[in-house]
């Protein structure tokens, strides 16, 4: 695995994890709010899919070793860009993209607007603004607890400026590629209703995937990290 750094349309120096095993297809995994690439859900998720598919993760900006301020969906989609740009020289057969939460919002946008071959969607909000966080839920907050990095945490760098947001609702309807669509029905800080509005309103093809008992984005890996990597893993490959 290397570390390697990327530098965005917007002069931000960002930071992705590239795990290269000669595999002809490629994950493009895109971590949610206050989540990392070097986290240890993410990390471990790295290395159990890097079995099967060669994979980079990055660290959004003002996350992790990231450079510059977190917009909240605003200007993340430069982040992916640079990745996409770094993926153009490696002559993969097929590139996929994984978002978690509000990863998976900008992978949403990001999907409608550039060719990528297939999308995996998790715990992502149908708007920004009508995202629930009702983090006084123990169903949030324990979780959350059991997941704390003080290192992680201490590099979160949110934008305290104001930026006009895009609506995944407003852009799902304009992909056309296959779009996986994975949600925790207990989901405590992104509702499920997001997902299912979601799913509704696309055209492509689609499949969506309900933990009965699941909560929200990497904590479905956590839940079920066999069962998370082989669904996925199938989706992909078939």
């Amino acid at each position: 695995m290397e570390n390697l750094k990327l530098e965005t349309k917007d002069n931000i120096k960002i930071e992705i994890n590239y795990f290269e095993g000669g595999f002809d297809s490629v994950i493009v995994i895109a971590p949610g709010w206050c989540m990392t690439k070097d986290s240890k859900a993410f990390f471990e998720m790295e290395k159990e899919f890097s079995k099967e598919f060669d994979i980079i993760s990055l660290d959004f900006r003002g996350h992790g070793r990231s450079k510059g301020f977190y917009t909240f969906g605003a200007k993340e989609e430069k982040d992916l860009d640079a990745v996409f740009d770094f993926i153009k020289n490696k002559n993969y057969k097929n590139v996929y993209l994984m978002g978690f939460s509000l990863g998976g919002m900008v992978s949403i946008l990001y999907a409608a607007k550039n060719k990528i071959d297939k999308l995996v969607v998790i715990s992502a909000p149908c708007d920004f603004n009508k995202i629930e966080n009702k983090m006084y839920k123990k169903e949030a907050w324990l979780e959350t607890f059991k997941k704390f990095e003080l290192k992680r945490f201490l590099s979160i760098r949110p934008s305290i400026i104001p930026h006009k947001k895009e609506k995944p609702i407003d852009y799902i309807d304009k992909i056309n590629i296959p779009v996986l669509f994975i949600t925790g029905k207990k989901d405590p800080t992104v509702y499920f209703w997001h997902t299912e509005e979601l799913y509704k309103k696309a055209k492509c093809k689609k499949e969506l995937f309900v933990y009965e008992k699941g909560i929200h984005a990497e904590d479905l890996f956590l839940y079920d990290k066999k069962g998370f990597i082989q669904k996925c893993t199938n989706w992909l490959k078939n």
